[in-house]
């Protein structure tokens, strides 16, 4: 049987840049985040030549993106997991963000590459959340009602587009036709959509959490974030500043050491205002502003064993060796060693909760509402996986495979 004319790894490599241009025009400030990540790239590079690409090659630090998506029902995810299966990116991880500080009613796992040589040809990835309508601490039981009618109802993808998916993720690919009409439409469900947004339902779901109201109020999805990768943070965040776009207060993850670079720092510019439509309760459709999205950017280390975790997330950063042979050595990191012998890091690709949830709460519009004495929905790793319908990877097995 000959090979599909656009592999899943190129199909992977457009989407990634479709929905970046599409992302570039909605929000303008983007583009400017993506300017300046690759300034910063370039003079990192020509100061510290090859060891700049220590943590991978430096087109490949160019093309990486990291977005991030919100839906509302298993249902909901397991389409999402078809379309990135389309495209070579598998879901890895589970993070229950509820437990974070402030909670969050959503549980998420990412989207990405699995195989080393996919993830050094485009390791782009998805931070994918869905909304958890039972959760009590949240959600009454009328507004859970609420939400799974109002969710039931809507439409994210088009058929023709997850039957294109199952296609794609059958063959390894796409012919050319199809290919172009997979990330036509692949690209419009990740669109900012023009539907008025109904103004009482989603200050009702904003009074619970403003992540709610984003998933919950709305009748489609859209990006919420699309992140670029960039060699020095501090220095970034410097230049945003001096450009006037307003930072978040902090860089989120390992403070910065002259130790080796660890898991994964990042940090964003506020959420902007943008334009939506409202319909009010008279039925009157006036103009109104949402400020959901905003522009994060993300600095990536050697990814840590589980030994490495406990003790970072136990003691910090100051309690690790110097260098990077001691990282090793004390079983803290993962290297691989090549042909001649020498340690190469292997890049951590996922993400940490804490930071995760410091960025969505560092640019919400309300603190939200938790009734601790409620009851938790359960949700875990398998719970995800069986609504999947497909394997779920843990990160460390993908990391112990990349060792051996």
């Amino acid at each position: 049987m000959s090979r599909p004319g656009v592999s899943a790894t190129e199909l992977r490599a457009r989407f990634a840049r479709s929905l970046s241009e599409l992302y570039g025009t909605e929000v303008p400030a983007y583009t400017t985040l993506v300017e300046v990540s690759e300034a910063v790239n370039a003079d990192v590079l020509a100061a510290m030549g090859p060891e700049a690409e220590r943590l991978g090659s430096i087109a490949r630090v160019t093309a990486e993106r990291h977005g991030a998506i919100r839906v509302g029902t298993p249902e909901e995810i397991a389409q999402v997991g078809r379309i990135f299966g389309a495209c070579g990116m598998y879901p890895v991880g589970f993070y229950d963000l509820r437990e974070a500080n402030p909670p969050i009613p959503v549980v998420s796992t990412a989207f990405r590459p699995i195989d080393a040589a996919e993830l050094a040809a485009n390791p782009f990835r998805v931070f994918t959340s869905m909304l958890v309508v039972d959760d009590r601490r949240f959600f009454d039981a009328a507004t859970q009602a609420q939400l799974e009618e109002f969710l039931g109802a809507r439409r994210l993808f088009p058929d023709e587009l997850l039957d294109l998916a199952d296609l794609a993720e059958k063959s390894g690919g796409l012919e050319a036709a199809d290919a172009v009409r997979f990330l036509e439409l692949a690209t419009a469900a990740f669109a900012l959509s023009p539907e008025p947004v109904d103004r009482a339902w989603y200050d009702h779901l904003q009074a619970i959490s403003s992540v709610a109201a984003d998933i919950g109020g709305v009748a489609s999805t859209h990006i919420n974030h699309l992140t670029p990768r960039v060699l020095d943070i501090d220095d970034l965040y410097r230049r945003m500043t001096e450009r006037g776009i307003t930072m978040i207060d902090r860089i989120q993850g390992p403070p910065l050491t002259a130790k080796p670079a660890v898991l994964l720092r990042q940090t964003s510019f506020r959420a902007l205002a943008e334009p939506r439509a409202f319909r009010e309760a008279d039925g009157a459709v006036v103009r109104g502003e949402l400020s959901v999205r905003f522009g994060e950017v993300e600095a990536r280390g050697v990814a840590l064993t589980p030994a490495g975790r406990a003790l970072y997330d136990e003691r910090g950063i100051d309690a690790f060796p110097d260098t990077e042979q001691g990282l090793h050595e004390a079983g803290l990191a993962y290297y691989r060693r090549d042909a001649d012998g020498l340690l190469q890091p292997i890049v951590y690709e996922d993400f940490l909760p804490k930071s995760a949830a410091g960025i969505f709460a560092s640019n919400l519009t309300s603190d939200g509402a938790v009734d601790g004495a409620q009851r938790a929905a359960a949700r875990d790793a398998a719970w995800l996986q069986d609504a999947l319908g497909r394997e779920l990877h843990d990160p460390y097995a993908l990391y112990d495979a990349q060792v051996r």
